[in-house]
């Protein structure tokens, strides 16, 4: 007799809340997610069309290494990494080698730049394209 009360007791209680069924939708189905509007939101109509960030590239090497060891203010192991991932896509490693060097000695950099030796030009303009891309690509 006791189960069978206890069965009808638990019955009932399930069939109060809505029971098995319901619960089963409720799990199946994600809450609605309720975004209050905020005076930027309604004010510029753009700003939730924001894009998600995008990962940067990284990659550890010699060119990040020396920007780590620098004396620079803005540097960081992620400014650093994604400097190092461009060199990788864009500099040959003995271009990377002579980059290095710019970093403990800048005035290296000038000469190169100024330098009439074809190998010397042939670097800085592929140097330049590094910078420019490591500018757009890791800022």
């Amino acid at each position: 007799m006791r189960p069978i009360v206890s069965l009808i007791l638990i019955l009932s209680l399930t069939g109060c809340a809505g029971g098995y069924h319901r619960a089963k939708r409720e799990m199946a189905a994600p809450p609605p997610r309720v975004v209050a509007a905020t005076p930027e939101a309604t004010a510029r109509p753009s700003a939730s069309l924001t894009p998600a960030p995008v990962a940067k590239p990284f990659a550890t090497g010699s060119i990040q290494r020396a920007c780590l060891a620098s004396d620079r203010r803005a540097r960081s192991r992620e400014l650093c990494g994604c400097i190092q991932a461009v060199a990788d896509q864009t500099l040959s490693g003995s271009d990377q080698r002579l980059a290095v060097s710019f970093y403990s000695d800048p005035h290296r950099a000038q000469d190169i730049r100024q330098s009439d030796r074809d190998s010397h030009r042939r670097f800085w303009t592929s140097y330049r394209e590094y910078t420019d891309r490591a500018e757009r690509t890791c800022r």
